[in-house]
């Protein structure tokens, strides 16, 4: 088969272009440091590679879902333990208030003091994070949640809603980066949390109600009674139907029990006096705080206004308790939460690490290899570049000179 000089010099330079592409090829491999440049080169390490890199990136948000969890877990932390010192400091006034040696002045004085611990207990509750954020608002975010009311026996009103915003923080977890004020501040339960005792308004005497609780709950059928005093060493308790189910003696200072529950009662009482014992019903810390300013600026003249201001701060106080057992528990679950966040952020820190040695793997060059390919190529390249001189050189008309 004949060969011409121009189909040689043809595929010379072929050999020279393909070999100057390949050491392109390597020196790019060697200056990036990447042994896929296109898909071209591993189909399927590209594939693999660009699943890598996208799972990196959804843990890149994850932590920065963490970081933002975080920052505002954190800020409402602080929201909730300057409540607790709010509260406590209500609670320690109250006992104060309560002392039976104060007068009127002394009572209004712990009483101004309160309403402002009420008005820094709502600036508290209306907490923002950096962005701008009611922290206890539910989705409702821009929306101040507490407003003042001058509705009765409720000073604030809540207008968030009751959602959580969850965010992601890590391939199979979300957790609750706040909580809505209607459960931290206002869906407390009153009295002792099964059974409230109140003082009917038209008491005469001076019985005060004390101490109450659910002493045997396997009995405990429900509240909805009533006791009442036939006299001042006598008293019935009847049902919601004015039916008598149970009678006893009062000599002045005893603990009532039946249907399972306890009520410590002291004072004189007079015919006609009544406690009601009803279910406990859902209460906000504000009113509960309210109550106790209300009860403190009574003013007392006699036994009888003494016992009435002090039924009412007891029953204030019951709630207290419970709102103050409400925040430490919201604080439990916040810094579970935030343990909860930690320990995604190192696995999501492990994991990264694990996804980038596995993306080296797949798209990282052997520098050492890639050296000596280069070196080689550049010598194919060399070799080639000077076959195709030499052909070109190469005519019938120089074997005729």
């Amino acid at each position: 088969m004949r060969i011409s000089t121009g189909f040689m010099q043809l595929r010379a330079l072929n050999a020279v272009l393909g070999n100057q592409a390949a050491l392109s090829d390597v020196q790019q491999q060697v200056a990036t440091g990447k042994r896929i440049l296109s898909p071209a080169f591993d189909p399927v390490g590209s594939a693999r590679a660009l699943d890598l890199s996208a799972f990196n990136a959804s843990i890149e948000q994850f932590q920065r879902n963490i970081q933002a969890g975080t920052s505002r877990l954190g800020l409402e932390e602080n929201a909730l333990t300057t409540s607790e010192d709010v509260l406590q400091r209500v609670r320690e006034l109250s006992l104060q208030g309560i002392n039976p040696v104060l007068n009127d002045g002394a009572r209004a004085d712990i009483a101004r003091e309160l309403q402002e611990r009420l008005d820094q207990l709502v600036q508290v509750a209306n907490s923002r994070d950096a962005n701008g954020e009611y922290l206890f608002a539910g989705n409702q975010t821009r929306t101040q949640p507490f407003v003042r009311s001058n509705a009765p026996g409720a000073p604030v009103s809540y207008v968030g809603d009751q959602g959580q915003r969850l965010l992601a923080v890590g391939p199979a977890g979300a957790v609750a980066s706040g909580d809505p004020g209607s459960e931290v501040f206002m869906q407390i339960a009153s009295g002792n949390g099964r059974f409230v005792v109140a003082a009917a308004v038209g008491n005469a005497g001076s019985v005060i109600a004390g101490s109450n609780q659910v002493s045997d709950p396997s009995v405990f059928t429900g509240a909805g009674f009533t006791i009442q005093f036939t006299s001042a060493s006598g008293y019935d308790i009847v049902d919601a139907t004015s039916t008598v189910v149970a009678s006893g003696t009062y000599s002045g200072n005893d603990t009532i029990s039946f249907q399972g529950m306890q009520v410590a009662l002291s004072g004189a009482a007079v015919a006609g006096d009544s406690f009601t014992l009803s279910a406990s019903s859902a209460q906000d810390m504000f009113t509960s705080v309210q109550q106790l300013i209300d009860a403190l600026r009574q003013p007392i003249a006699n036994d009888n206004q003494r016992a009435g201001v002090a039924n009412s701060m007891n029953r204030a106080l019951e709630g207290l308790d419970n709102a103050l057992g409400r925040i430490i528990d919201t604080r439990a679950k916040v810094g579970a939460r935030l343990n909860a966040m930690d320990q995604q952020h190192n696995a999501n820190e492990a994991a990264k690490l694990q996804i980038a040695t596995s993306l080296s793997a797949v798209e990282d060059v052997n520098l050492v290899e890639a050296v000596s390919r280069m070196s080689q190529q550049l010598g194919t390249l060399e070799a080639a570049q000077q076959s195709f001189v030499r052909i070109q050189n190469l005519s019938l008309f120089n074997f005729l000179r």
